[in-house]
């Protein structure tokens, strides 16, 4: 079983607390050290202008800074991010995972320069893009994301605010507690810890909602801040809500998690021929295109090949397993993560890999 490392049963369950818990699962991904490739890119600067163990900034262009976190070290951002600077005003990206990673975002833009802020982009509606927002709205700052970002914050997350939590996870903890294996006990165990640290989330944020939605049929938009271009464009792929951020005149594309470098993508919102079609344009971006993805350390194309090949592995053994006649379940039981990605990080069985197997059975079905 490859992903998170193991801990043992007395340590899991001497945490009490849902966030306590998900905080020791946390500490089991260790973020990689930059490639030697990025390393000798001259746009990366070697000395990061501010690093407090749980993330970490680097200038990455000219007026562009990419935010690489590091959540073994702390849940404040848990999400990559950035800012972008021109002369007259900036662009911030991301509201992490709670007010303090949206905290440390402005921070570290105020160690380069002092120009108001134009905005705040939330590339999606997960969790630990969005729940830092109301650091945001307090500053008076105003939060751009799709359209449909603020209507599934209300769905997933300020709904279940208040709620029991129990029922939800009692069907994880039974899991955990009945695993046949220890394979199949770390599955379980990964998928609960997720929950957990979701949930634990949720109960403890204020869920901000962004207050300009950006309208998709006039992406791709421009945003001139003084002698710096961005363009936000929408693309399909890892939820209903994704959008990206460029820096076109320096080839740099800040990609939220429709990319995810040295992990398996956590899967279960996604449209996964839309997101293969999505990274195929990304792969016929400019061959020294500089990614700043939603999770992993920066990457240029490499990284986009190496989630097509992620994903491309999923999809035949799914297609494997489906023309065998083997029910899902069968197929998600069945799969092992192969050698060439003994590396990748695993967030959570369920929602990286059962549901990506899931949804490719879903669409081999509708074209029989």
């Amino acid at each position: 079983m490859q992903g998170p490392h193991p801990f043992t049963r007395r340590e899991f369950l001497a945490t009490t607390s849902c966030l306590g818990a998900a905080v020791l699962f946390a500490r089991h991904f260790p973020l990689a050290a930059l490639t030697e490739p990025i390393l000798q890119d001259p746009r990366v600067g070697a000395t990061p202008i501010l690093d407090k163990g749980f993330a970490l900034t680097r200038k990455i262009g000219e007026g562009v800074y990419a935010t690489i976190s590091d959540f073994s070290k702390g849940l404040q951002t848990v999400c990559n991010g950035g800012f972008l600077v021109g002369r007259d005003a900036a662009l911030l990206l991301e509201g992490h995972r709670e007010p303090a990673g949206a905290a440390y975002e402005l921070e570290a833009l105020r160690q380069v320069s002092p120009v108001p802020v134009r905005a705040a982009i939330d590339t999606h509606y997960h969790f630990d893009h969005t729940l830092g927002n109301a650091f945001y709205g307090a500053q008076g700052i105003p939060v751009w994301a799709h359209p449909l970002t603020g209507p599934l914050m209300i769905e997933r997350y300020a709904n279940l605010q208040g709620k029991d939590k129990a029922p939800l996870l009692a069907p994880y903890e039974k899991r955990v507690q009945e695993a046949a294996t220890e394979t199949e006990r770390q599955r379980a165990q990964s998928d609960l810890g997720a929950f957990q640290l979701i949930f634990g989330t949720v109960d403890s944020s204020v869920v901000s909602l962004p207050n300009v939605p950006l309208d998709v049929t006039k992406l791709p938009l421009t945003v001139d801040l003084g002698g710096l271009m961005a363009v936000i464009e929408t693309y399909p792929g890892h939820t209903p809500t994704d959008i990206i951020v460029r820096v076109p005149e320096q080839n740099i594309v800040f990609t939220g998690d429709l990319l995810f470098n040295g992990w398996y993508p956590a899967s279960f919102d996604a449209d996964m021929s839309g997101w293969l079609a999505t990274l195929e344009k990304f792969a016929a971006f400019a061959k020294d295109t500089l990614f700043v993805p939603g999770h992993g350390q920066l990457c240029g194309q490499e990284g986009v090949a190496g989630e097509r090949a992620v994903f491309e592995h999923l999809r035949e053994h799914a297609e494997k397993c489906y023309r065998a006649g083997l029910p899902v379940e069968e197929a998600q039981r069945r799969y092992t993560v192969p050698e060439k990605f003994a590396g990748h990080m695993v967030f959570s069985w369920w929602f990286c890999i059962e549901t990506a197997i899931a949804k490719f059975y879903d669409e081999f079905q509708k074209k029989a």
